[in-house]
Order: structure tokens, then C-alpha cells, then sequence
């Protein structure tokens, strides 16, 4: 088992940054693939982000290519996804999860551990 702790979220204006953090516990976090997940309102819950257990390779959404960086520090068993130029469209609960499967690394399907989320809120 694999807890997770998302941390960071708030109301910020379109253009600015958050830094979201996760805090894992439980079994050995650093064998996990770590993803970024959001979802808004009445929508389906989307891939955002996701780093290998590594941290040698990283995905992104198309949505938040260049404007966001996934990273991870498995001595201290936190992950990190750091978010700049926000547009009101980000605005969403984000979750980290960590993917214990083989499927893909953009489905929400891989991933058996989540957070229970943290909200990010962008005003225009």
C-alpha cells in the first residue's frame, strides 16, 4: 500500500504559479511511476502529468507542455508538479497517484494509489 498527501493548491490569477506537492508513505514509493491527474467539474478525471520511478523520463499532457515540470525526490518520498502562465482552464482538483500496472502511463486505469486531491483555482 501506498498513501498519498497532495498539498499546495489555492486561487491564483490567470498567469500565475503554483507548486504542488505530494507526500507519499507506506510501501516503497521510489518502484512507482508518479502521475498528475485533474479533473473539473462535471468533467472526466484527465492526465496532466507523470515521471518515471527515476525520475529519468517525464510525459506531459499537451495541455500543460511547457508550462508545468514534474519532478520527484525518492529519499524524501515526495513528488512535485510546479505550474506557471495558469489559465482559468487549469482550474480543476489535481491528484497524484502512483501506477502499479502495466498499462499505459496516461491512463487513469494504471494507477491504484491516489491522494484524495487538492484544489487548484484560476481567476481570469
Amino acid at each position: 500500500q501506498v498513501q498519498l498527501v497532495e498539498s499546495g493548491g489555492g486561487l491564483v490569477q490567470a498567469g500565475g504559479s503554483l507548486r504542488l506537492s505530494c507526500a507519499a508513505s507506506g510501501r516503497s514509493f521510489s518502484r512507482y511511476v508518479m502521475g498528475w491527474f485533474r479533473q473539473a467539474p462535471g468533467k472526466e478525471r484527465e492526465f496532466v502529468a507523470a515521471i518515471s520511478w527515476n525520475g529519468g523520463s517525464t510525459y506531459y499532457a499537451d495541455t500543460v507542455k511547457g508550462r508545468s515540470t514534474i519532478s520527484r525526490d525518492n529519499v524524501k518520498n515526495t513528488g512535485n508538479l510546479e505550474m506557471n502562465s495558469l489559465k482559468p482552464e487549469d482550474t480543476a482538483v489535481y491528484y497524484c497517484a502512483a501506477r502499479n500496472s502495466g498499462r499505459s502511463i496516461f491512463d487513469r486505469d494504471a494507477y491504484s494509489y491516489w491522494g484524495q486531491g487538492t484544489q487548484v483555482s484560476v481567476s481570469s
